[in-house]
């Protein structure tokens, strides 16, 4: 019984994918994949040319888009992906987050 009920336990996963993953619509591909898996989140594009994502749900589905991120949309070049597990928040939705300088 406690497998079920940790299969329904969200997660999170904070990712950072690095390579030529800016200007090549790497933030819109994460969103519609995201939205489409019922992933909640954010993804966002650091000054150092990484892109930053955070994906909160079901462990099958999360794993999914972390998968997804390498390689990305078509246009990328991914070199690496590097994962952290975190607790989940409870984010609702899935958006685009901008830098404030």
């Amino acid at each position: 019984m406690n497998d079920t009920a940790n299969s329904f336990k969200p997660i999170r996963a904070r990712v950072f994918i690095s390579g030529k993953v800016q200007g090549v619509g790497y933030r819109y591909s994460t969103v519609t994949q995201a939205r489409h898996l019922g992933i909640n989140g954010w993804v966002r594009n650091l000054p150092d040319g990484r892109v930053e994502a955070v994906f909160e749900g079901d462990r099958a589905r999360v794993e999914q888009m972390i998968n997804w991120c390498d390689p990305g949309p078509l246009s990328a070049r991914v070199r690496d992906v590097e994962t952290t597990y975190e607790q989940a928040t409870g984010l609702q939705g899935f958006e685009t987050r901008y830098q404030t300088h």
